[in-house]
């Protein structure tokens, strides 16, 4: 193993405590965000969502990503939080299975009793290296939660190793739109808050996940920005948070340190999220 390998795997590992500190101490604070537990933005839909009922705009998340995926056969949540989206997919579709992967204990074992009765666990694993066999699942998924391994190659590769021939994997997630370096000095400060507020190691450049995708063997790969979908849930959030401190000061409760990491996450989400030359959020759709 040269030391760019080894530098590169201590960064994963280090990472990876990070993130499951900030989950293990900060997923209770999520129910404040949405009560079904969704751990991501929204999508809103004038015809189906409600852009100031945030749970709907998220919920509508889910289910673009299902519409995207597929929803019959066993499925994989790569990252799955707390399950919401597991949980959205086994009450709507009843020819579902879905195993979903974490690295937080808290998260497995609070979200397993929110799944109980339903064709669904969740399981304390690494997304990079999964214990499953090959070409175990029929569709895979992965709801901001590649941007804790940096958009790196490793959970796409593992994506492609678990996936059936003619599955789809489907990520729901932000990216840069020019590599860090390019960035103005205002996209700069809100990238390094971002990732330092949600334990994220890095964003990926938007224009260069075709090409790994492609790499890795992956085709019809179909790339959508709908920055503009999730703008209004994103607004949702400086709400949210200002919610959050409120009932915190009314209960006489302290701030953990992993939710004040989070929240300053969130506030620097917002930051990133007007600015569209630097940033953007997409769902990207392939197959094995």
């Amino acid at each position: 193993m040269n030391m760019l390998q080894l530098n590169t795997e201590l960064l994963h590992a280090q990472n990876n405590r990070s993130t499951a500190d900030l989950y293990n101490e900060a997923t209770e604070d999520y129910e404040f965000w949405s009560r079904d537990f969704n751990m991501h933005f929204g999508y809103y839909s004038p015809l189906s969502t409600d852009p100031f009922r945030r749970d709907s705009m998220l919920n509508e998340m889910n289910r673009q990503i299902y519409q995207r995926l597929g929803t019959k056969g066993v499925l994989c949540d790569m990252g799955c939080g707390m399950g919401g989206t597991m949980k959205f997919g086994l009450k709507n579709y009843r020819d579902l299975k879905i195993i979903g992967v974490t690295l937080s204990d808290f998260q497995a074992e609070e979200g397993n009793k929110r799944l109980k009765g339903m064709d669904g666990i969740i399981l304390k694993e690494d997304y990079n290296h999964t214990s499953f066999a090959n070409e175990t699942f029929d569709g895979a998924m992965a709801v901001e939660s590649f941007c804790h391994s940096g958009h790196s190659a490793d959970p796409f590769k593992e994506a492609w190793r678990i996936l059936k021939p003619g599955a789809k994997l489907v990520i729901a997630d932000a990216f840069l739109k020019k590599d860090y370096e390019d960035l103005c000095i205002g996209g700069s400060y809100c990238y390094k808050g971002l990732c330092n507020g949600w334990s994220l190691e890095k964003l990926g450049n938007i224009h260069r996940i075709k090409t790994m995708l492609e790499e890795i063997g992956f085709r019809d790969i179909n790339i959508e920005d709908i920055s503009f979908r999730v703008a209004p849930s994103v607004l949702h959030v400086p709400f949210a948070i200002s919610g959050f401190l409120l009932r915190k000061i009314y209960n006489a409760e302290p701030l953990k340190t992993q939710s004040i990491k989070n929240l300053k996450g969130s506030l620097f989400a917002l930051l990133s999220g007007v600015q569209l030359n630097n940033f953007g959020y997409y769902i990207i759709t392939c197959t094995k």
